[in-house]
């Protein structure tokens, strides 16, 4: 399964927006570098999911992600250009049970914008897939870097 994440993301990253992502800094850790130790109420929960257009919680960090999944989500905002948050739920048991419990979704990674839950790996790179996330995200305000690849070309380099 890792090898056909990997083989469709290599494909489907245009190579304009590799230049355009390629020495930025994409993601904050918000809360996740924190010594002090955090009570993750669903309070708590809203504020984090609210607290950027895009929010993940995720096995790991961006720069080290701990499961193939998170790094898959990792790759598809990256290709995206995407500013984001993310939480590494292996930190803290009580932050990957209670994000579970507040989304009624039972997997990590998961993926908000604009607060709202949207889903997890498999559902990001579907709507990566059908064209659906740059809508998305545009309705968040946020402009995809993908968006100057000509959609052809983007379809093209998928088939390949």
């Amino acid at each position: 399964m890792g090898t056909i994440f990997r083989q469709f993301l290599r494909h489907s990253l245009p190579y304009k927006a590799a230049l355009h992502t390629k020495n930025t800094r994409l993601w904050s850790s918000v809360g996740a570098t924190s010594n002090e130790p955090q009570n993750y109420t669903k309070d708590v929960l809203k504020k984090l999911v609210t607290s950027n257009k895009v929010v993940v919680f995720m096995k790991g960090n961006p720069s080290a992600p701990r499961c193939g999944f998170s790094n898959a989500v990792v790759q598809i905002l990256r290709m995206h250009g995407v500013v984001y948050d993310a939480h590494d739920v292996l930190s803290s048991d009580e932050l990957r049970q209670n994000i579970k419990e507040f989304t009624e979704w039972p997997t990590i990674p998961q993926v908000f914008i604009n607060g709202e839950f949207v889903g997890g790996c498999d559902i990001l790179l579907q709507m990566h897939h059908n064209g659906d996330l740059v809508e998305e995200l545009k309705k968040a305000g946020i402009e995809s870097a993908l968006k100057e690849a000509e959609p052809s070309q983007v379809k093209e380099d998928i088939k390949k």
